[in-house]
């Protein structure tokens, strides 16, 4: 397997996953780019234990989260539209606005189990060994980010 053919087979989802949590193309794009540099560093190593999307989707999540940690970025963080996810081929149909942007809203624990379980379609066990959690807490996070999702999306009708 090489890169080129991880990235044909799987970078649409990475690139939306990267897009979830940056919330701006540019650093998506990056997140994206240094995804699938760290990937083909460590390609020999990759064991095959778990599917190829699982094992990009671990690094993308670590890559967004090392980005966001950076102080420049927390300085300038903000909650943006993430329209640029039309342009995308969507694998079911195309993201409504309001629940992309109430997503990105959300609380960075709350927000990854939402895309891993629902954007990466991954079953709580594959979640909780990627967020290296306890399956009952990405469940419980998995609630209570359910539950914020249609609070925000009440306040939104509301407004």
């Amino acid at each position: 397997m090489t890169v080129e053919e991880l990235i044909d087979q799987h970078g649409d989802d990475i690139l939306r996953l990267c897009l979830l949590y940056m919330g701006e193309r540019q650093l998506a794009e990056d997140a994206f780019q240094e995804t699938f540099v760290r990937a083909w560093r460590h390609l020999s190593a990759f064991r095959g234990e778990s599917s190829a999307k699982t094992w990009l989707s671990h690094i993308a999540v670590n890559v967004c989260r090392d980005m966001l940690r950076t102080p420049w970025l927390r300085m300038r963080r903000s909650v943006r539209s993430v329209e640029e996810m039309e342009h995308l081929p969507a694998p079911d149909a195309t993201p409504r606005h309001e629940l992309m942007d109430a997503i990105r809203a959300l609380p960075d624990k709350y927000r990854e189990v939402i895309v891993l379980v629902y954007v990466q379609d991954m079953k709580l066990r594959e979640a909780a060994a990627q967020l290296r959690l306890p399956v009952p807490t990405v469940s419980t996070r998995l609630r209570r980010a359910r539950a914020r999702l249609a609070q925000l999306l009440s306040e939104e009708v509301d407004a």
